[in-house]
């Protein structure tokens, strides 16, 4: 063991005295460190689970990677594009792709006895990965997703519930008004599901694939597009470039052109708003740590001056500048160690107990979420750890070369 890390573990484990001034100085410092990391660490929890909510959302309506008609960028209209089974054998055998499905939109009104509603109605087929709505099931069940027949069956939102005032099992009719005049289906309430993102929840209704082609006059083959799925969303766009030389101004057999648009290219505004959330992250993350670092600096300097006979005892002795200032820099370490752990068992601890209980709700009015969401980031909770260690002790540096101006000679009137 080396000397100063020696002296410095014998000065920690010093038995308590309360008439030290070094005390309160080494109290507060401890706890500067300890609530700043908790900040950091519930700040970053929550902010990675808030985007990773609301983008999972996102990508629970829309999908990763989603193959649509060009002129649809152009115009709004919902213009079809061939998807059949050669088509989806190209996009399941492109690197990086998990998992394609076919949909299809249409555009009606929900009537009632005493209210209507526009709505989307969107039509999925057999292949359709139901996870993401089983999960926000509210209540009945989604409806039988096929190609080949129609079910006349209807799932919608918590919100159009609420408007229309239906629920499962109740009957309403679909109007859909196009060049072929105004046309009337009968559907079923199967199910009710709730995401909480109001833009989406207020809009989209879910069929089959078969009833929304037929409806919008479509051939067997055509479809809106083709909602893909990647192994790694980290790794969409680099996923979408093999879109890019693959598929883009392709053209099916009816003459139209294949575009493929991620997520974020459909939806940029959600995505830009998420991303100025990381600005709120660094500018807490900054005040945390000026505010631990000063507390640091303040200790440190206290305790030096506490310690001003034992470093002239130890110049005296024959002690270089260097070792004394090694034995306060190993010292702090000692308290910074105690402030982290504390701040982990704080920080981490308050984020369990909302991830499993809830405890703090908000307005997912506001927020498109019911409680604080918490993700817990291993990899970047021991960054901050390590972060804020290195950072504490590389700030100390320059106020430990106090020591350097206390003379062996000179420290008798401190006794």
């Amino acid at each position: 063991m080396s000397f100063p890390l020696f002296i410095a573990r014998r000065i920690y484990r010093t038995p308590r005295d309360k008439k030290r001034v070094s005390r309160p100085a080494i109290t507060i410092a401890t706890a500067g460190i300890a609530i700043g990391l908790a900040v950091m660490i519930a700040s970053v929890c929550i902010v990675i689970g808030f985007k990773h909510s609301i983008r999972d959302k996102v990508i629970g309506f829309g999908s990763h990677i989603q193959v649509t008609n060009f002129m649809n960028q152009m115009d709004g209209d919902q213009s079809p594009v061939a998807v059949g089974d050669s088509m989806m054998n190209v996009i399941k055998h492109i690197s990086g792709v998990k998992h394609a499905e076919r949909f299809a939109y249409k555009q009606g009104v929900l009537k009632t006895d005493n209210d209507f509603l526009g709505v989307m109605f969107e039509g999925l087929g057999q292949e359709f990965d139901s996870t993401f709505f089983h999960q926000h099931l509210v209540a009945g069940s989604l409806p039988h997703f096929s190609d080949s027949q129609a079910s006349n069956e209807l799932a919608i939102s918590q919100a159009m519930a609420d408007k229309l005032r239906l629920r499962t099992g109740d009957r309403v009719f679909a109007y859909f008004i196009d060049n072929n005049g105004v046309r009337m289906r009968r559907f079923k309430i199967t199910g009710i599901y709730q995401t909480n993102l109001s833009q989406y929840d207020n809009l989209m209704c879910l069929t089959d694939l078969y009833t929304t082609i037929k409806l919008n006059g479509w051939k067997e083959d055509q479809a809106t597009g083709i909602a893909v799925t990647v192994n790694d969303f980290n790794k969409v766009d680099q996923v979408d470039q093999y879109f890019v030389s693959k598929i883009n101004k392709h053209t099916d057999h009816y003459g139209q052109t294949y575009v493929a648009q991620t997520i974020r290219e459909l939806n940029p505004q959600i995505f830009s708003w998420l991303d100025l959330l990381d600005v709120n992250v660094y500018i807490i993350l900054l005040l945390m740590m000026a505010v631990a670092t000063v507390t640091m600096i303040s200790g440190l300097l206290i305790i030096i001056l506490e310690r001003t006979t034992m470093i002239g005892t130890l110049k005296s002795l024959g002690a270089r500048n260097k070792t004394i200032r090694h034995i306060f820099l190993w010292f702090a370490v000692f308290i910074i160690g105690k402030g982290l752990l504390i701040g982990n068992l704080v920080g981490i601890g308050l984020c369990l107990i909302q991830k499993y209980f809830g405890i703090v709700r908000l307005d997912p009015a506001t927020y498109y979420v019911n409680t604080v969401p918490i993700e817990l980031n291993v990899p970047l909770i021991v960054l901050l750890n390590i972060a804020t260690l290195f950072i504490s002790v590389f700030v100390l540096i320059a106020p430990s070369y106090l020591v350097s101006h206390i003379h062996p000679a000179k420290t008798m009137k401190y006794e």
